[in-house]
C-alpha cells in the first residue's frame, strides 16, 4: 500500500537524471533556473463537477478553463487541503496543513489577526528572494491585524459576532497581512464576500473608510441578505468579481515589459466567485439557462479568459505557468435541488460538497498550462493537493526549502513535465470543517469518523451518524462514490492507514525530513478512539 522510502528515492534519483539529461533544472542543478511568470488562478467554492471537461454531463459551460486543460494538464486527482476557505489557503501559502497551526477547526472573519506564522516561509516569500515580484489580486481569507478600538476585540479564530464588526479604527494602517507574508502588492478584499468588512484593501490601507451598515443579496432574485456592517461608500458586491480582474490584468500590464526583459512575477488571483453573494452581473444573468450560481461560475470563467488573453496580448503568454483550481467542492448554498432538476450536480460523481470529508468536499479541479513545457491535452491521475504548489515553486527556481518549511508540500514538477505514470506523493491527509480526519493512500481512502465530518447527510452528532461504525474505509478505484464502507472487512488496512496518519501528525510533517513542532495539541479523533487492535 505504501511506496517504499528506497522504491521512492530511486524513482526520485531517475527522474532527477531524466530532467539533467533534458536540460530541465533541478532543485541545487548547476544550470540557471526557469524562472517563469507564475499565475495561480484560485475560484472560491465551485465543485469538480462545475468545469465543464470534468463534468461532460454538466449543465455549466467553462470554456476558458476547458481551453487550458487542452493547452495543458489536468489533475483528476486533485484535493484542496480542506474542505473550507482559510485552512486551505494557508496550505496553499505555506506548503503545511493548516490543522497544524492554531486553527484546529472551521474558517477565519473579515476581522480575525494573521493566521500565518511571521517567520513562516511562503510562496511569495520564497519568490520573492529570488528576484520575483510578487502580488495577491482578491481574496485573503488569512487573517490581517487590524487597529482594534481600546478595550474592544474580535474573534480570533472566528467569524466576528454582530457586535464586534465596529470594533475596528479603519482610520489606521492595517498590520501583517499579504505585505508581510512575501507580496510586494496586494489589491483585493479580507476574507469571503459575505463578511464584514465590506471595502477594498490596497497594501495595508481601505481605499476608502466604511461609512455605513450595509449588506447585500445573498443570492441573486432571493431575499436573505449577507451578515451586516462595516460598507465603504462605493462598495458593492455585485461588483467585486469584476474588479479583482480589473486589477489582475492591469498588474499584468505593469509588470510586462519588466516581465520580458528578466524579471519575472508571482500573481495569485484568489477570486471571491463563485461564493456567497452568488451575484452574476446583469450581462450575465440567466447566461447560464439553470441558475443564478451557474450564471456567476461562467461569469468567473470568463474573468479567466480576461486574464489569459492579458497574457497573450503582452507577449507572455509561452513563460507563463498558469494554474486553475479552486479552494474546495461548491457550496450547498448553490441550491443543489435546482442544479439536479435541470441535471447538473456540483460535485460531479462524488458524494458530498464542501465541508465534507467525502470526495466532493476536497476533490477540486486542477489545471497547468505552460505552453512547450507541459504537454499538452494530458492528464495525471495520481493524488496531489494544493499544498505542493511551494514545493513545486521552490523546484521551478532551483531553491532547497529551509527544514522547517513546506512540512506537507511536494514538487509536482517531474508530473508537470511528463512523468504521469509515477504518484509524486505518498498520500493526503484530508480535514472536514469540524475538524474530522481522513487520509488517503492509493486507492485507500480512511475517515476517522462516522458521518460527513460537514454539512451532509450523515451529519455529525445525527441520529443517523450515532447508528454507523466510527470509521469508514473505501475503495475509490472501484467505489469512486465512497457507497461501500469496507472498514470491516479490511481492518489491517485501516490499522495501517491510521497508524500512518499517526506518523505524520507526530512528525510535524508527512515529508521526508526532521520532527517539526505542531501548533498546540491535535487530535486525529473528534471523540474516545475505537478499539482498532488486531
Amino acid at each position: 500500500m505504501n511506496i517504499s522510502f528506497l522504491n521512492t528515492l530511486r524513482i526520485r534519483v531517475v527522474w532527477m537524471g531524466f530532467l539533467l539529461f533534458w536540460g530541465i533544472p533541478t532543485a541545487n542543478a548547476d544550470q540557471p533556473a526557469l524562472r517563469p511568470n507564475i499565475v495561480f488562478m484560485l475560484a472560491d467554492d465551485q465543485g469538480y463537477g462545475d468545469v465543464s471537461h470534468l463534468n461532460a454531463q454538466g449543465r455549466i459551460l467553462t470554456p476558458h478553463v476547458d481551453s487550458l486543460a487542452a493547452q495543458g494538464m489536468t489533475f483528476t486527482d486533485a484535493h484542496s487541503g480542506s474542505s473550507v476557505c482559510t485552512p486551505t489557503r494557508y496550505g496553499l501559502m505555506t506548503g503545511r496543513y493548516a490543522w497544524r497551526s492554531k486553527l484546529k477547526s472551521g474558517v477565519l472573519g473579515g476581522l480575525s489577526p494573521r493566521l500565518i506564522e511571521s517567520d513562516r516561509t511562503t510562496v511569495a516569500s520564497l519568490l520573492k528572494q529570488v528576484g520575483y515580484h510578487t502580488a495577491c489580486v482578491g481574496k485573503w481569507h488569512l487573517g490581517m491585524d487590524w487597529a482594534i478600538k481600546p478595550g474592544l476585540a474580535v474573534n480570533p479564530l472566528g467569524i466576528e459576532g454582530p457586535n464586534q464588526v465596529w470594533n475596528v479604527d479603519f482610520t489606521q494602517p492595517i498590520r501583517n497581512g499579504p505585505n508581510q507574508v512575501g507580496f510586494d502588492h496586494f489589491y483585493g478584499i479580507s476574507a469571503s464576500l459575505d463578511m464584514v468588512p465590506y471595502a477594498y484593501i490596497r497594501n495595508d490601507q481601505v481605499t476608502q473608510l466604511p461609512d455605513r451598515d450595509g449588506d447585500f443579496p445573498w443570492f441573486h432574485g432571493k431575499e436573505r441578505r449577507t451578515r451586516r456592517g462595516p460598507t465603504a461608500p462605493d462598495f458593492d458586491a455585485a461588483d467585486v468579481l469584476i474588479e479583482i480582474t480589473r486589477e489582475a490584468v492591469e498588474y499584468i500590464g505593469a509588470r510586462a515589459e519588466l516581465a520580458r526583459e528578466g524579471t519575472p512575477f508571482f500573481l495569485y488571483v484568489p477570486f471571491a466567485s463563485p461564493h456567497t453573494p452568488i451575484l452574476p452581473t446583469p450581462a450575465w444573468q440567466g447566461k447560464s439557462g439553470v441558475n443564478a450560481y451557474a450564471d456567476f461560475t461562467m461569469e468567473t470563467d470568463a474573468c479567466v479568459g480576461r486574464i489569459m488573453d492579458a497574457l497573450k496580448a503582452h507577449g507572455l503568454e509561452d513563460n507563463t505557468l498558469v494554474f486553475f483550481t479552486t479552494d474546495n467542492g461548491c457550496s450547498p448554498e448553490a441550491d443543489f435541488g435546482e442544479l439536479k432538476k435541470l441535471g447538473h450536480h456540483p460535485s460531479g460523481p462524488f458524494r458530498g460538497h464542501k465541508a465534507d470529508l467525502f470526495e466532493g468536499g476536497h476533490r477540486v479541479p486542477f489545471v497547468a498550462r505552460w505552453p512547450g513545457k507541459v504537454p499538452s491535452n494530458t492528464t495525471y491521475s495520481h493524488p496531489i493537493c494544493l499544498t505542493d504548489l511551494l514545493a513545486t515553486c521552490a523546484e521551478l527556481v532551483s531553491v532547497t526549502l529551509p527544514e522547517n518549511a513546506g512540512e506537507d508540500s511536494v514538487s509536482l514538477v517531474p508530473a508537470l513535465f511528463g512523468r504521469t505514470g509515477d504518484p509524486v506523493r505518498q498520500g493526503v491527509v484530508h480535514h472536514s470543517i469540524n475538524g474530522s480526519f481522513a487520509i488517503r493512500q492509493g486507492r485507500w481512502k480512511l475517515l476517522l469518523c462516522s458521518d460527513s465530518g460537514g454539512w451532509s447527510v450523515p451529519r455529525p452528532g445525527s441520529e443517523a451518524a450515532a447508528a454507523l461504525p466510527s470509521v469508514q474505509l473505501y475503495d475509490l478505484e472501484a467505489d469512486p462514490g465512497e457507497q461501500n464502507n469496507l472498514q470491516a472487512d479490511q481492518p489491517g488496512i485501516v490499522r495501517d492507514l491510521v497508524r500512518q496518519l499517526e506518523q505524520w501528525v507526530a512528525d510535524g510533517r508527512s515529508t521526508p525530513g526532521p520532527k517539526q513542532p505542531n501548533d498546540g495539541a491535535v487530535s486525529i479523533w473528534r471523540g474516545t478512539p475505537p478499539d482498532l487492535s488486531e
